[in-house]
């Protein structure tokens, strides 16, 4: 029965009638309700219809790389569904990929407020409130996005910028670390980690300094920041207080000969490590940087296989002892004996060009030319690639300083 003709039967009905029409007014009303929702329903069809057409087109100018008419797009979805969460999320990106931040962010914000489980929609607002300078507020979302979804290393990352901006150094830290383990080749991750370390270490030094700035401590760690940063003149006079004000306390006299060792100055660093060995003989890095200096000065073999092998008596596992070992044992024609040296080393640090070079030696002393000939190739390779990555290296920390800095 039509609507209309419903109606008019209605207007018909004299008031007598509906003391005894109960029935057909149940039958009419009924009909009228089913009508009703037929007609909502088509209503609700025909919206689904013109959303997943515009989804469609959406799409489809994205892809061809009309970004404007896919934005218009959404926008129109959004009108016609308010509720629908994933629409929110494409629009934001699609102004996050046009760099518009602050309207991505909203939009996410509405779209996370519909739906708070889009863990996309809740990394894109943590990157875009980050890009904004506001890493206060971007904290929240890009640990939800994180937690949604823990080995997201982009998410992690700004994590980690973001609480090196507000001063959570700690946390940072934590960040970087898992990033180190899952990206050990990333170096703006490592150079974060650094500067986040370097960071701490300042803000140690602050305190101790606040405590007393003229403990032997103190002067010891603010010798071990500038070493940090290769600033050995500088480190050098910081180590020197500390030896004046405790002389006979370990690890004062190291550090000094350490210091004079970085800076080539074999006669003070060797005066300074045996005066460490009187206070903790079982320095084994004392004990090995002795037989490494022998072995620069063209001293004696003899005396630098003794110094490396009691260094690695005490820490076996130390490879710069294990290599000048073997570099003691070729000047002694112990080739054999370096050999076997060198091939644990090369285990251990296979990207390491030195070993390969004395590898060559010892196959060369050994009679096994083509081995050499490989160890000769492999070494120049690694050479090769050290001096590339050194100049990237130098280009990416230009570029983090000026994004860290930002």
């Amino acid at each position: 029965m039509r609507l209309e003709s419903l109606i008019m039967l209605f207007r018909r009905l004299r008031k007598e009638d509906l003391r005894i029409t109960s029935g057909l007014l149940l039958f009419i009303f009924g009909h009228l309700a089913v009508t009703i929702v037929l007609c909502g329903c088509l209503l609700c069809q025909a919206q689904d219809e013109r959303v997943q057409r515009l989804y469609a087109e959406a799409k489809a100018a994205d892809a061809a790389g009309n970004v404007l008419d896919a934005i218009a797009k959404y926008e129109s979805i959004l009108k016609l569904a308010p509720r629908l969460g994933a629409a929110y999320n494409n629009l934001g990106l699609l102004y996050f990929k046009q760099r518009e931040f602050e309207k991505a962010a909203l939009v996410l914000k509405k779209g996370l407020a519909v739906d708070p489980k889009m863990s996309s929609a809740s990394a894109l607002l943590g990157i875009s409130l980050y890009q904004l300078g506001q890493c206060s507020e971007a904290k929240a979302p890009l640990e939800k996005a994180l937690s949604a979804n823990p080995n997201d290393n982009n998410v992690e990352l700004f994590l980690a910028r973001c609480l090196i901006r507000i001063e959570n150094q700690l946390g940072a830290a934590e960040h970087l670390e898992n990033l180190s383990r899952r990206e050990p080749d990333n170096q703006e991750v490592w150079y974060l980690l650094g500067k986040v370390y370097m960071r701490l270490s300042e803000q140690s030094l602050a305190r101790m300094n606040a405590i007393d700035p003229n403990s032997v401590l103190a002067h010891e760690m603010s010798g071990e920041i500038m070493a940090s940063m290769k600033n050995y003149d500088g480190a050098l006079v910081e180590f020197k207080k500390a030896v004046e004000m405790a002389p006979q306390q370990a690890g004062t006299h190291y550090e000094l000969g350490n210091a004079y060792w970085n800076l080539g100055d074999w006669d003070a660093a060797s005066s300074q490590f045996q005066l460490e060995l009187a206070n903790d003989p079982h320095n084994c890095m004392a004990k090995w940087k002795l037989g490494n200096i022998l072995l620069e000065q063209n001293g004696s073999p003899d005396q630098a296989l003794a110094d490396t092998d009691e260094a690695l008596s005490t820490c076996p596992t130390l490879p710069q002892a294990r290599v000048d070992r073997a570099r003691a044992l070729l000047k002694l024609n112990r080739n054999q004996d370096a050999l076997a040296d060198l091939q644990t080393a090369v285990k251990d640090s296979p990207d390491e060009p030195t070993i390969h070079f004395l590898l060559a030696q010892a196959y060369r002393a050994l009679g096994r030319a083509q081995d050499a000939k490989l160890e000769m190739q492999t070494f120049a390779r690694l050479e090769e690639n050290a001096r590339a990555a050194t100049a990237d290296q130098a280009q990416k920390v230009i570029k983090n300083q000026e994004e860290v800095s930002h």
